[in-house]
């Protein structure tokens, strides 16, 4: 590691140029450097930093060198040995650019259908093709130029999960509202030939994109395997917020059947080809249509699950596997009641495999209580949507036992807030209950049930990827 000093520079000529440090690890290559808070990144290499992927493909390079402003204004070049890899550095913003916001105006946007008076990052629309790679969001493609898509194939970034909607130009450039939507497509094609490992998201609206368009979607997208690895097919979710926007309606029985018909038939034809199932259906279009979920062997490793695919057949997987290894026998026998809370759709399956647990362990005593959507609209079913405010008026007054269960899609990422900026603080005083916060997997909710005072931290991944995902910092 070589250290080289140069006096201050004129601050005009520095103003707002590279990248703010806000944390350095304990004990880091970066501690080591002597590099502190307020300190600003310039140059890898030589080359200006446009954001977190430049940063960690200079970084890992050979021959690193770091040019580095100190907050007195002196410039350090630092020079570190080959494949340093982590230098321990926090940077201003977590992507080091902007977030680029959405150019479309998609007809079935949850974001659209929201109530005025929520926090303002809820309302941000993104369509930032690095949130794909670092939190799993999916992208239209239409921010993206050419440039964009060869550095992704130039940096190795994968996978990229892309919401396709549908592969007719026309009917894509009407669905976003965007001129351009149609011709993104041709951006699948590049990164098809480059071997980029994808994913796809239809957002699947009645009467525009189901039927023969969503069979189009299907064959078109299978003919990019195998990479593009997976495709998931999840039904329109809207609000009672919808006035002045595209006059969509709910999928019911009939509309879902259809669709799984559909996603069903393609999976037969795909395995026989190619081996794989690709296309999954939500869990909410099997609810709907009354049909028993698929058999585990068919979500081929559970890639969707973000986007509401194969959650409850996991659920039930974890919990019966636990349920085997005996969990909970050394736990103590003493009685309880408990319960817990969640959105309408899940709610015959969880209870389902609730009185399996109590079942096996008749000293618990639960109650599953499912929670109407007032703040959306009824027709918003899903657990991850719930609010604090209708957990607590739906609650109230009922036998709540010693504890409360919720789980933990309800809270913002990493915090204990839900949607309405209710805490879980608030929901304990207004219902007079401890709330243990239960992440997602079959074993946490039966080490929950048996095991009282386990609470894991808050947030976690929407029930469908599609319907809200905030902007972490």
């Amino acid at each position: 590691m070589a250290f080289a000093i140069h006096g201050p520079v004129e601050e005009d000529d520095m103003e707002k140029r590279g990248h703010k440090i806000i944390g350095v690890e304990p004990g880091s290559i970066a501690e080591e450097m002597e590099l502190a808070p307020g300190d600003r990144l310039l140059e890898v290499n030589g080359n200006e930093v446009e954001d977190i992927f430049d940063y960690e493909y200079y970084v890992g390079g050979e021959n690193t060198i770091l040019l580095v402003e100190k907050e007195d204004g002196e410039l350090w070049e630092l020079e570190l040995g080959d494949g340093c890899g982590d230098l321990g550095l926090t940077f201003e913003n977590g992507l080091m650019s902007d977030y680029k916001s959405c150019s479309n105006q998609c007809i079935f946007c949850f974001i659209d259908q929201m109530p005025p008076g929520m926090r303002e990052t809820l309302y941000f629309k993104d369509d930032d093709s690095r949130l794909s790679f670092l939190q799993g969001n999916y992208v239209t493609l239409t921010n993206m130029k050419d440039r964009d898509i060869r550095r992704i194939i130039r940096y190795k970034l994968a996978p990229i999960n892309i919401s396709v909607h549908t592969t007719n130009p026309k009917l894509r450039c009407m669905m976003l509202n965007n001129r351009f939507a149609g011709e993104a497509l041709k951006k699948v094609r590049m990164l098809f030939e480059a071997g980029v490992p994808m994913n796809g998201q239809i957002v699947l609206c009645k009467g525009v994109n189901d039927g023969e368009e969503l069979n189009r979607t299907i064959e078109d997208l299978a003919g990019y395997l195998p990479y593009m690895e997976s495709l998931s097919v999840v039904p329109v979710g809207l609000t009672k917020f919808r006035e002045g926007l595209y006059p969509l309606e709910p999928f019911d029985k009939a509309a879902a059947e259809e669709a799984l018909d559909i996603v069903e038939g393609w999976q037969k034809r795909v395995y026989r080809e190619r081996g794989t199932h690709f296309v999954h259906a939500s869990d909410e279009l099997y609810l709907l249509a009354g049909r028993a979920l698929p058999e585990e062997g068919r979500y081929d490793g559970y890639p969707q699950l973000e986007n509401g695919v194969g959650m409850l057949r996991l659920l039930e997987c974890e919990v019966m596997k636990a349920l085997r290894r005996g969990e909970g026998k050394e736990g103590s026998r003493k009685p309880e009641t408990l319960s817990i809370a969640t959105g309408q759709l899940a709610y015959p399956h969880l209870k389902r495999l609730v009185e399996k647990v109590t079942g096996k362990y008749p000293w618990k005593k639960v109650h599953v209580y499912p929670i109407r959507n007032d703040f959306f609209g009824e027709k918003v079913t899903v657990a991850g949507l719930l609010t604090g405010q209708d957990i607590i008026r739906q609650l109230s007054g009922q036998n709540l036992g010693e504890r409360l269960l919720l789980p933990s899609c309800m809270f913002r990422s990493g915090e204990e807030v839900f949607l309405d900026d209710v805490t879980r603080a608030q929901v304990e005083n207004a219902l007079q209950i401890p709330v243990n916060i239960v992440k997602s997997g079959g074993q946490d909710l039966v080490e929950a049930i048996l095991r009282p005072g386990r609470q894991q931290a808050g947030g976690g991944a929407p029930a469908r990827g599609y319907e809200l995902k905030e902007i972490k910092g």
